[in-house]
């Protein structure tokens, strides 16, 4: 599948590169998206103390993921990452029902960044395999999407462990680019 990602953007790109952010808060499966897309298959992953962010080029897309420990004293050092991206991809544990405020107001907080206005926001509502997990719909209303007006944004019922509805969205977001978004 790895492969079929990399083609996929190679044939929709050419030789444009498109910086992309893979944001999130912590275990909201990030880095389980990242290897299943380029490796096709499930990587076991530890959680992250603190911060880790990772480069990876697919021909000419670079994917920047970053795993969050989620505390307060590095928040403030995430926009070092944020000049010249295109795109966004959101991922929101769908089952973490009690963490969903704090989701909410991290997006919120990404979106009203100078560095990332432009950029289109792709969301994952990812873990969708669990029990109680809140369907695409909940999550649009938990998250307040319904406030964003100025840009380009789409949100899809992913499940990174079974890899189903990453490359629908994926299809979205380079369709997205290609024809201009971002």
């Amino acid at each position: 599948m790895g492969l079929v990602f990399t083609k996929l953007f190679s044939s929709l790109f050419g030789n444009k590169e498109a910086r992309i952010l893979v944001l999130g808060l912590d275990n909201a499966g990030k880095t389980t998206i990242l290897y299943r897309l380029q490796m096709g298959e499930v990587v076991s992953t530890i959680p992250t103390i603190g911060f880790n962010v990772e480069t990876v080029q697919y021909n000419n897309i670079k994917f920047q993921v970053w795993d969050l420990g989620g505390q307060t004293s590095i928040r403030p050092y995430w926009r070092c990452y944020f000049p010249n991206t295109q795109a966004i991809i959101y991922v929101v544990d769908s089952s973490d029902v009690d963490r969903l405020v704090i989701a909410k107001e991290e997006f919120h907080a990404i979106l009203e960044e100078e560095e990332l206005k432009g950029a289109v926001v792709l969301l994952f509502a990812n873990k969708q395999d669990l029990p109680g997990a809140l369907d695409d719909a909940a999550v649009t209303e938990a998250l307040e999407l319904h406030k964003i007006k100025n840009r380009q944004w789409a949100i899809f019922k992913t499940s990174a462990i079974k890899g189903e509805g990453l490359f629908e969205g994926l299809d979205w977001l380079s369709n997205t680019l290609k024809s201009g978004g971002g």
